[in-house]
């Protein structure tokens, strides 16, 4: 039985009323950012985590180990599940974007993959897990695009011979050091902290949110986190339904 996740209009004033007073806002996002521009999250019925190649789960397939040892296997996955040529920012991209033209926003942290808030135009981007646009040739370090991955079949391969690898992160890799100092940074700075799409379930990142020492805390996720209790305004709905609530919302009062 499904629950009602129906967002009120009392929580859609409060989320905006917490925005129109803050000055330094971070938004920290997962998978459920991302599902209304058609990319699965993990762990739903039809998400990522429900796919098995070879009777091996996901994490397995996209770990370190795994990719050094069944490399083709790995690319075999990699293209058919984690790569979205057509996905486009959808309204919650949007909006960031609208806060940081704004000067509101001063930092998105996240941990998706799929380079849709930089796409949405937003420069003040930590990709904690990397993106899937940036490759790079292992031997000479030569650059590719997903378009030149998508394109080749088995093992990619530079012209020079070496294997390419995605930008990344994969089980059993650590985060990129100065990605990580950035997003604290922010986090530790900020006044407001908006945490959405996540379940707060991958660490290190979900930790990070452990740095916020501002004043308000906002929890947008369909499903319960770690940081439910904390919050001050806990919203269970939709991310990309709340946020064209709230562009909706600017638009009426342009």
């Amino acid at each position: 039985m499904k629950r009602n996740l129906t967002v009120t209009e009392t929580e859609m004033d409060r989320l905006r009323g917490i925005i129109d007073s803050s000055k330094r806002i971070v938004f920290f996002g997962g998978a459920g950012v991302s599902t209304a521009s058609g990319i699965p999250d993990f762990r739903s019925e039809e998400g990522l985590y429900a796919a098995k190649e070879e009777g091996m789960d996901p994490e397995m397939i996209l770990s370190k180990t795994y990719f050094y040892l069944q490399t083709e296997a790995f690319f075999r996955f990699y293209r058919r599940h984690m790569l979205f040529p057509d996905a486009k920012p959808n309204a919650a991209h949007r909006y960031l974007y609208t806060l940081e033209q704004q000067d509101k926003l001063r930092g998105i942290v996240t941990q998706n993959i799929d380079g849709l808030h930089k796409k949405a135009g937003n420069i003040r981007v930590y990709e904690l897990h990397g993106n899937v646009h940036e490759n790079n040739c292992m031997e000479c370090n030569a650059q590719y695009s997903m378009e030149a991955i998508l394109q080749t079949e088995g093992i990619p391969r530079c012209e020079c011979g070496g294997v390419i690898k995605p930008n990344v992160v994969l089980y059993g890799e650590p985060l990129e050091k100065y990605v990580c100092i950035g997003a604290r940074r922010e986090i530790t700075n900020a006044d407001t902290l908006i945490v959405a799409g996540t379940s707060l379930s991958v660490e290190p990142a979900a930790s990070f949110i452990e740095d916020f020492r501002g004043k308000h805390l906002v929890v947008i996720n369909k499903e319960p986190t770690s940081a439910d209790e904390r919050a001050e305004l806990l919203i269970r709905g939709d991310v990309a339904e709340v946020f064209e609530r709230l562009r909706a919302g600017e638009t009426r009062t342009a």
